[in-house]
């Protein structure tokens, strides 16, 4: 089959998965692409197992402005391919935070540049460079990633910067990635600790929570 004939029967495949209350629960809540089948993940990772990774299906099932593709094209992008200029054109396009949960777990957390590229992420300005990015780190941190003193120094002066961040969701994803960072020794934890005690003092409820929530 060509490209537009595997699309067409990508598609086929999630009109049969429909989901309407919950494609109509997810439109309420401002999530506004063109189609939303309102599929839930493990569907959709089950019927992308049935394609072999391929470039050119994962780039045109993103530039669908359908949920599903979207989500698809995360879990089908080889990673050698995927050069941090399609990246950048990717998290550009992104509109809704669940897309970008998505493709950091899928995509984002294999690629080769993947620790070189964080840190350029959480230092733009940008809301979705930034979601994206402590998303990543949290993952790579996860994974055991351990940071030298200079990246060590700049990842906590953006993560503790950005829990005041005006985007709830860069102040989330910081908060995640920091208690990943705290996770990962006893050092780290106390260092923190000392740090959050301004944080802890705000005058902004959330700001306090976030920091009671990374302590703990």
């Amino acid at each position: 089959m060509d490209l537009h004939e595997i699309l067409k029967e990508i598609k086929s495949k999630f009109r049969l998965y429909m989901n309407g209350p919950v494609s109509q629960s997810m439109r309420e809540k401002g999530m506004d692409y063109k189609i939303n089948f309102g599929i839930e993940y493990p569907r959709i990772k089950e019927i992308a197992a049935g394609y072999a990774a391929n470039h050119e299906l994962a780039q045109a099932l993103w530039k669908e402005n359908i949920r599903e593709c979207k989500i698809m094209a995360g879990l089908l992008q080889p990673v050698e391919t995927f050069y941090p200029e399609i990246a950048e054109i990717w998290i550009e396009d992104m509109r809704y935070p669940e897309l970008a949960e998505y493709t950091v777990m899928n995509l984002f957390q294999r690629l080769p540049y993947a620790s070189d590229v964080v840190f350029q992420w959480i230092a733009d300005e940008r809301e979705y460079f930034q979601l994206c990015g402590f998303l990543l780190m949290a993952r790579l941190l996860g994974k055991g990633l351990v940071l030298n003193e200079r990246a060590e120094a700049e990842f906590l002066d953006q993560a503790l910067t950005s829990i005041e961040s005006e985007y709830f969701t860069v102040r989330k994803a910081a908060a995640l990635a920091l208690r990943k960072y705290a996770g990962q020794s006893e050092q780290h934890r106390k260092g923190l600790r000392r740090q959050l005690a301004h944080y802890l003092k705000s005058e902004n409820p959330e700001v306090r929570l976030l920091a009671l929530e990374i302590e703990n």
